[in-house]
């Protein structure tokens, strides 16, 4: 597990995070979202030893990262994948990483093959697109096969089968036991990925909960209703803790009941119905009202 407690980082006045606990499971994709400049990056680094708290700790598995005896057997992590020597080939890239702990050339080439990049495994670098920049630092972080993983955007310039390759493969080390520690802000992806998920905002710890349960706290159900006769429809669903709202002519947004309940009420009065559409709330609802006050780099309207 990964564990932080009271963790506090800052930058002379600034505090990039602020007393944040946290705990990421065992055996379970947790997904680390937050706006930009919400701490997230920070966090991570402090993580893996690249930043120094100012104040509070953070272990992996009991024990802090700089006294690990074998990093990359431990933990995988990706956080940047420029962070590369450009003139090297990735292969070679990938063995200097290996000699430093030991590694065999065998699982250079697993890794090379895992993620994909075997038909540019010869080739510098610093010539990668994007989306194999980052199959590349993803294979580093797999080279010692850690028990934790630490990601920081890890599907950024990946096409559509890349993305579906990460998910499925984060989702199978957790199912093994592992820890994996995921950044997104693709929220659509996050919800399909992640078991928990942990909201960071101006450096302090928003939400720490399941996925199901974030959603269920922060969003609400709705039933989108399409009727000629919406009006009678409003008033024979009426009800203390129903809401209707009129939303264009003909057409209701009804919380508080289940789609089901409403036909039964437009069936009974005999009012004819041309849609009947519930929509539950989303991991993207969800963040966006927690995190609504919690935004630095905010747009005005136009």
């Amino acid at each position: 597990m990964i564990v932080a407690e009271n963790l506090t980082k800052r930058f002379g006045d600034k505090a990039a995070v602020s007393d944040a606990s946290f705990t990421v499971q065992s055996g379970k994709v947790t997904g680390f979202l937050g706006p930009n400049g919400a701490g997230k990056s920070t966090t991570m680094r402090m993580i893996v030893g690249l930043d120094k708290p100012t104040s509070g700790t953070v272990t992996v598995d009991g024990r802090p990262y700089s006294s690990l005896r074998s990093p990359l057997t431990e933990v995988g992590v990706l956080l940047d994948a420029k962070a590369v020597h450009t003139g090297r080939s990735a292969r070679n890239h990938l063995l200097a990483m290996a000699a430093t702990h030991g590694i065999p050339r065998s699982r250079v080439d697993e890794v090379i093959a895992l993620t994909g990049i075997a038909s540019v495994a010869r080739r510098r670098a610093g010539k990668f697109s994007l989306g194999m920049g980052q199959r590349l630092g993803i294979a580093a972080a797999l080279l010692g096969d850690p028990r934790t993983l630490i990601l920081d955007e890890p599907v950024n310039g990946l096409d559509p089968e890349g993305v579906i390759w990460v998910r499925q493969f984060v989702r199978a080390l957790a199912a093994e036991g592992r820890t994996v520690l995921l950044s997104s802000h693709l929220m659509s992806e996050m919800a399909l990925t992640a078991d928990h998920v942990i909201v960071l905002g101006r450096g302090r710890v928003l939400a720490d909960a399941s996925l199901d349960d974030l959603v269920g706290a922060w969003t609400r159900s709705v039933v989108t209703v399409r009727s000629p006769r919406a009006a009678d429809l409003a008033r024979a669903i009426d009800g203390p803790d129903v809401t209707v709202a009129d939303v264009a002519p003909g057409v209701l947004e009804v919380s508080g009941l289940a789609a089901a309940t409403i036909g039964d009420a437009a069936a009974a009065h005999g009012i004819p119905l041309h849609e009947l559409t519930p929509r539950a709330g989303s991991l993207e609802d969800a963040y966006l009202a927690l995190t609504e006050n919690a935004v630095e780099y905010k747009t005005k309207d136009a």
